[in-house]
């Protein structure tokens, strides 16, 4: 390992690395990797240079002490794009919090060095088998919902006290990190997939670029929609593959967009702008599709349905109507609603969720998950009951040692879903 010792006491810091064998390319000051990595993007690249910035390049972890002008997002581009590993000594708690933003691993100052060194080799080949569930969240085009429904329904997966992570797959209009409240510039799913490029992401270096909100691992979409092309399918597909040991429940909202687009493009070979979407779909165990309840809505979805069908393949799809209101269907809408889908696509089981604009509103207002700002809204009750009876039956519940007073506690509320349902069924 090649380590750049960026603190205040890097002489005593370094020898202490060295005696773990770790090589010591460079001690420097705190902010000096930012600012080289400012001067190095003014003349044309953080490796033409020649100094700090090279050094970077070819380092495998930078130790940092945290401050606003140490840690930038630009050095932490930068290392994200060399997969260096971030660590920060965060002797306060604003830059513990800052670090937490940046997606970087925060230790004390006064840690060892081996708890600063805490990250273990590339998972190897013959792992056990995976354990996580991926959930895909997808609607038709016209805005349904679906990154509303889906940090919802990571929010509440996450009540039971499993480990619960939300990617946004999105190539065309990713939004989680804004209405989440994190910060867009972190490393994000964008940084997992380069890593699967590399050979190099494992469960560790996922918790490194996850932001945190709440109790769910958030892994923000691409900043600039123009990115898509670093979401190749591979690197979809590897990505999902490594989050299924690192979380019980993996929730993707991706794209509305199905098409292929081999039949309109010349070069076979080239990226493809949905290829993301059609990657998420094929390695989900659960697809939740949502449709806007209103007759564009619905339209829309019986028109994408038999493209939707061909991305999933057998994957179970459980159909969430969203926006429910009679002001735009009259009389009985969820009535019209279900008889529609169950005339043209054969579907007979569906969930419905109500037009609850103020609850909706407030989760934007405050950036938060709707469970933690309109936690009795009717909305909020509509995707808990969703999760209960369309998602996580009782037979599937994981509930980690850590938190096992709050399972005991679910386990009631388990048992009036499963009456709940008995009596009901899932006709909302």
């Amino acid at each position: 390992m090649r380590a750049v010792v960026a603190v205040h006491d890097g002489a005593a810091l370094a020898d202490a690395l060295r005696r773990h064998a770790v090589e010591v390319a460079a001690v420097v000051d705190p902010t000096a990797p930012a600012a080289a990595v400012a001067r190095a993007r003014e003349s044309g690249g953080p490796t033409s240079d020649g100094g700090l910035a090279s050094l970077l390049s070819g380092a495998d972890l930078l130790v940092i002490d945290a401050s606003r002008e140490a840690l930038t997002s630009a050095l932490v581009s930068v290392c994200d794009g060399f997969g260096v590993r971030i660590v920060a000594r965060c002797a306060r708690d604003a830059d513990r919090r800052l670090a937490t933003a940046f997606g970087v691993r925060a230790v004390a100052p006064d840690d060892d060095v081996d708890r600063l060194l805490d990250s273990p080799l590339p998972r190897s080949s013959e792992a056990g088998p995976s354990r996580g569930r991926i959930i895909v969240v997808w609607g038709p085009a016209g805005a349904p919902g679906r990154s509303t429904i889906a940090s919802a329904l990571a929010a509440e997966l996450a009540r039971d006290g499993r480990r619960v992570a939300l990617v946004d797959a999105d190539t065309h209009a990713p939004s989680l990190a804004l209405a989440t409240g994190l910060p867009d510039e972190a490393p994000g799913f964008a940084a997992a997939c380069r890593q699967v490029a590399r050979r190099q992401l494992t469960g560790e270096e996922l918790s490194r670029i996850a932001a945190v909100s709440g109790d769910v691992s958030v892994l923000t979409g691409i900043n600039r929609p123009s990115r898509w092309p670093e979401l190749t399918a591979d690197r979809v597909t590897g990505a999902l593959g490594v989050c299924r040991d690192w979380a019980d429940d993996i929730v993707v909202d991706v794209a509305s967009s199905l098409e292929s687009d081999e039949e309109i493009v010349s070069d076979l070979d080239g990226p493809r702008r949905n290829a993301a979407t059609l990657a998420a779909l094929g390695a989900a165990d659960l697809v939740v599709a949502v449709v806007a309840a209103d007759p564009v809505g619905v339209s829309r979805f019986v028109r994408a349905h038999a493209d939707l069908v061909a991305a999933m393949g057998a994957t179970p799809v459980r159909v969430l109507v969203n926006k429910t209101r009679a002001g735009v269907l009259g009389i009985d809408a969820r009535g019209q609603v279900r008889r529609t889908l169950d005339r043209y696509l054969g579907i007979a089981h569906v969930w419905f969720a109500p037009f609850d604009v103020r609850a909706v509103d407030a989760a934007l207002l405050e950036a938060q998950p709707l469970l933690r700002v309109a936690g009795r809204s009717a909305l909020t009750a509509a995707v808990r009951r969703f999760v209960g009876e369309a998602i996580d039956p009782p037979t599937l519940r994981r509930v980690t040692p850590s938190r096992e007073r709050r399972g005991r506690s679910t386990g009631e509320r388990r048992t009036r879903r499963e009456a709940h349902a008995a009596r009901g069924g899932p006709n909302g």
